[in-house]
């Protein structure tokens, strides 16, 4: 059998068509299976009546929401290539998206209706096509309302457009360099990733995923999909708030889920949890950055077991899990690898380390992304004989259990949001007062690590309270630097690399607030 994700849910529909499928946390829209299906139909139908091609990139511009799902999917039947946009991004960055991908139609809501206006002025720049609002009001001139668009057209079955190793979506991923990548999933590796998600976590007839992630984020669509093939519920956060949170899953009798640690930790400090009725929830998957020890035996004292997980946007999500079983016995593990993945641990010769040795992650498995978009050397360097190289360091004891210890790469994590210093330096570089500048992480109570930058002035007038101001707009908020310094010069290897561990030393943290 060909494998398309958007079929996915044509099955789903025909074996269990009145259950639950979408459940809008808020209080908004509830969909079955079926009801999502002929909804994600009507919108397949829609594109192809407006002449959408196989592999034609469509861009979503949308916060968690029934359209989101409905678009993903539909795009997915006919062939097209979604582009899942983060909506935490300033216009400039967009564009360089938009352009690099060669997205050709958007998909927008009115959070976003300025931001797309602007775009919309660059359009000899962006060429954008087709733009459609996802609209509670007044439609934007140059746009077209995305609800007649779609409920024009019919919800019989399309014809399925893409198989395979076909591409199913591009998503963004910040890079060293300061400009974003493409990851490149096709249908065969996003459904790999679901049958391997499938087979390791624990999943029951019935369940009800909390889902507070993003969905332009890998922890929140391959998740989704998962959901899809299990036939588990989907309880979706338009965006995350922790007392909504705890409400959602009181009202809606959530039992499995995925947040990131700081998502958790917010969470953990809401008053009065006893007003909550969480008694149903049995886990929750939490990623993107370390998990602290005293967080899950927090969650342990009010009867919530949290499987601390390791992935990428490159592997499609699922790389280590920690099982139930030792989520307590091994804190500070991120687990063994997934059912159909294998993980190394292995020196700079490439060769694998002993047990309890730190070295370099990689990864192997059906699941693993085809290639950066239009990187072809970024890609030969990450994908070597088959195993994808993380530029993460950890260690693996004797029974095969990972422990992620640091990062190659200078890569921060604030918030569950990789953040590459590259990016702010390169802003850094075009500030007047600023002769050169290097940005590490601070470790921070809040956001897990905030962006700190060192600089060197060449205005002796310069502040900190400047350097922030500086890259307010040109950033996105969650790169935003929370602090700064000035030092007489930066420390540099002899091939000129800013030395980031003595930066580290120097500025240790803790972020400012």
């Amino acid at each position: 059998m060909e494998n398309n994700i958007g079929w996915w849910l044509t099955k789903r529909a025909f074996l269990t068509p009145d259950r639950e499928a979408y459940v809008d946390g808020g209080g908004g829209e509830r969909l079955t299976f079926s009801g999502l299906n002929a909804r994600c139909n009507q919108t397949a139908n829609a594109f192809l009546d407006a002449g959408v091609d196989k592999g034609e990139r469509v861009g979503l511009l949308l916060m968690n929401s029934a359209e989101f799902v409905e678009a993903y999917f539909a795009l997915a039947k006919i062939g097209a290539v979604v582009v899942p946009l983060n909506w935490r991004l300033v216009a400039d960055e967009l564009e360089f998206i938009l352009k690099d991908s060669g997205t050709t139609r958007l998909v927008f809501d009115d959070d976003f209706a300025d931001t797309v206006a602007d775009l919309h002025s660059r359009g000899y720049k962006t060429d954008i096509g087709q733009w459609l609002q996802v609209a509670n009001g007044d439609v934007a001139y140059f746009a077209e309302d995305y609800r007649v668009f779609r409920d024009a057209a019919g919800p019989a079955e399309p014809p399925i457009g893409a198989r395979d190793d076909d591409m199913l979506y591009i998503m963004y991923t910040s890079g060293t360099t300061g400009l974003p990548k493409g990851v490149v999933h096709t249908h065969n590796t996003c459904v790999w990733a679901c049958i391997t998600i499938a087979a390791t976590t624990y999943f029951e007839d019935g369940d009800r995923f909390l889902s507070p992630l993003p969905m332009f984020h890998v922890g929140a669509l391959t998740p989704l999909t998962m959901c899809i093939y299990r036939g588990v519920t989907s309880v979706v956060m338009r965006a995350f708030d922790p007392v909504s949170a705890w409400r959602i899953v009181d009202a809606e009798r959530v039992t499995v889920g995925l947040a990131v640690p700081a998502m958790l930790n917010f969470m953990l400090q809401v008053p009065n949890l006893g007003n909550f009725d969480y008694s149903r929830w049995r886990w929750c998957m939490s990623g993107a950055a370390p998990v602290p020890e005293a967080l899950i035996e927090a969650y342990e004292k009010i009867g919530l077991e949290i499987h601390q997980v390791y992935g990428l946007t490159e592997s499609c999500g699922p790389a280590a899990l920690i099982d139930a079983e030792n989520a307590l016995k091994r804190i500070g593990s991120t687990g063994k690898a997934f059912y159909h993945t294998d993980v190394r641990i292995v020196d700079r010769e490439g060769v694998d380390c002993q047990p309890g040795e730190p070295g370099e992650v990689l990864v192997a498995g059906p699941h693993i992304m085809r290639e950066y978009w239009n990187r072809p050397e970024a890609t030969a360097e990450t994908l070597r004989d088959g195993w994808l190289h993380t530029g993460d360091v950890a260690h693996m004891d004797a029974d095969g259990f990972i422990y992620i210890e640091d990062r190659i790469k200078d890569m921060i994590i604030s918030g569950g949001e990789n953040v590459y210093p590259a990016e702010i330096e390169k802003v850094l570089q075009t500030h007047p007062g600023i002769s050169e500048a290097g940005v590490i992480g601070q470790p921070s109570e809040r956001w897990g690590e905030s962006p700190f930058v060192v600089a060197v002035k060449s205005d002796d007038a310069l502040t900190e309270a400047d350097v922030i101001e500086f890259c307010r707009g040109k950033l996105a908020g969650y790169k935003q630097p929370k602090g700064a310094a000035f030092v007489d010069v930066l420390p540099r290897n002899p091939s000129g690399k800013i030395l980031k561990r003595l930066l580290r030393e120097e500025f240790p943290g803790p972020a400012p607030v």
